[in-house]
Parts: C-alpha cells; structure tokens; sequence
C-alpha cells in the first residue's frame, strides 16, 4: 500500500523533472578533502604607512577546499599593524580551521570578524567556498590606531586603508 506522502513525494519529484530540474543534484565538492589548496596574502607597509596587498585578486573555485596564509612581514607593533577583514567571503564559505602560530581554532562553519596583525607573523584559514561570486576584502589601520574602539568592524573612514577582491568560479 503507497500512503499519501509516499505519492506527494513521487508527484513532486515527477514534477520537477518535468520542468527541467535535477533532482538528483551534486555536491560540488567534498568539504573536508584534503590537503587544502594553499593560497598566500601578503600585507606589507608602503613607504607612505598605506598597506599594501599582494595579490589584490585571489582567484577560487567553488567546492574546492583552500588554506589561505595571511602574512604580515613588516609590522612593527600594536599601531601600525593591519586588520583584515573578508565578511563577505566568509558569509559564502564553509570555514574548517584557523591557525595562528601553532594553535588550531577548528571552526567546522562557525565564522569570526577580522585577523589583526598586530605583530610580525602569519595566520592561516582553512575554508570551503560555497558561493561563487566576487567577494571584497578590507585590509586597513587597526582601529585603536586611528583613535576607535579595539576590535570595531569596518572600514576606519580616518585612516590608511586597500581593498581586494575573492574571485569564486
């Protein structure tokens, strides 16, 4: 006997293949694949105090599995060091992992704000993008520096600041 959520599921699968639509969809990648696909950001320090990025676009694809390393080789203390701030990017990825030094914080989708380089040193982030699109990043002054709250998000209007983009295919 075929009970009637049984025939609602079979009617709506029937459907949805009558209209076009694959049901049975792909993922389009294995979220926890491994190793990473390493990926580098250097944050430098121009002669002016402006930051510099390198690269300015970082090109991804979507269900592929990535270990960005964010270096900051020149800093010189808690003022002139550099926040980074990539919201958009993480709204759209599932994160696995951030490592700073040898600590490992395994975030398994959670999310976090900003990586400030207050110091000389790299961090590392280890994320599935899940979205494809184009994906802003913010790297300015650290907000005590230009007389804000420690730890405030977004773009300090007074200071020194880049931008660079997430290219997700």
């Amino acid at each position: 006997m075929i009970t009637i959520q049984t025939r609602a599921t079979l009617l709506f699968g029937t459907l949805l293949g009558l209209i076009g639509v694959n049901v049975t969809a792909e993922s389009l990648g294995n979220l926890a694949q491994y190793p990473p696909t390493p990926k580098q950001l250097t944050i430098t320090t121009s002669e002016d105090g402006s930051p510099v990025i390198e690269p300015s676009i970082i090109e991804l694809d979507s269900g592929n599995y990535y270990r960005l390393t964010v270096s900051c080789p020149d800093v010189e203390g808690d003022l002139s060091g550099w926040r980074l701030e990539l919201p958009r990017l993480l709204n759209n990825a599932h994160l696995r992992l951030v490592s700073v030094g040898d600590m490992e914080i395994h975030l398994q989708g959670l999310s976090f704000n900003a990586i400030e380089c207050d110091e000389v040193g790299s961090a590392t982030i280890s994320f599935v993008p899940i979205k494809p699109g184009t994906y802003e990043f913010y790297v300015g002054n650290v907000p005590l520096a230009v007389g804000r709250p420690m730890g405030e998000s977004g773009a300090q209007v007074s200071g020194k600041s880049i931008y660079g983009k997430f290219r997700v295919n």
